[in-house]
């Protein structure tokens, strides 16, 4: 029987610092494989599909006998966050004294739905507030991506 006998001498150190390197180098394998497959989806990045409006502030001039009023819809990607009336005169306020709380009975409605649709509204304001809803949606419909895409201007 011929053997021969061979005795490796392993540093303590040397090892650990290999299993160190090792499992940093398995780590950074997972961690590539995680960031960069495809199919990842991500919360936190909307996407182009899901943004329905261009983010900022849109105003639409209502005209109402001498006097002009703006109304004026603030937009992200995807909500509608506020809308207000702007340069309203007082005039308007003591001609038109159902525009306010017609105003507001809107604007709670369509915050909270984010839509225009299934609106209603008062029988005593019922023009009120078919006029104010016409320019929240003149004004929605400047920020819309899909008026955008069809080429037509939003001015």
């Amino acid at each position: 029987m011929n053997s021969k006998t061979k005795i490796v001498v392993l540093h303590q150190k040397e090892v650990i610092y290999t299993a160190i390197f090792i499992l940093l180098g398995i780590l950074f394998i997972f961690l590539m494989l995680f960031m960069f497959l495809p199919g990842r989806s991500d919360k936190s990045n909307k996407t182009p599909s899901d943004a329905v409006y261009r983010p900022g502030i849109y105003t639409t001039s209502v005209q109402l006998g001498e006097s002009t009023m703006d109304i004026e819809v603030y937009v992200d990607e995807s909500n509608i966050h506020s809308i207000r009336l702007v340069n309203l005169d007082e005039s308007i306020t003591t001609l038109y004294p159902l525009m306010e709380p017609a105003f507001e009975n809107l604007v709670s409605q369509i915050c909270e739905t984010q839509s225009l649709e299934n609106i209603t509204y008062n029988s005593d304001s019922k023009y009120t507030s078919l006029l104010l809803l016409d320019a929240i949606k003149t004004s929605l419909q400047k920020a819309s991506l899909m008026q955008m895409d069809s080429g037509i201007s939003p001015d």
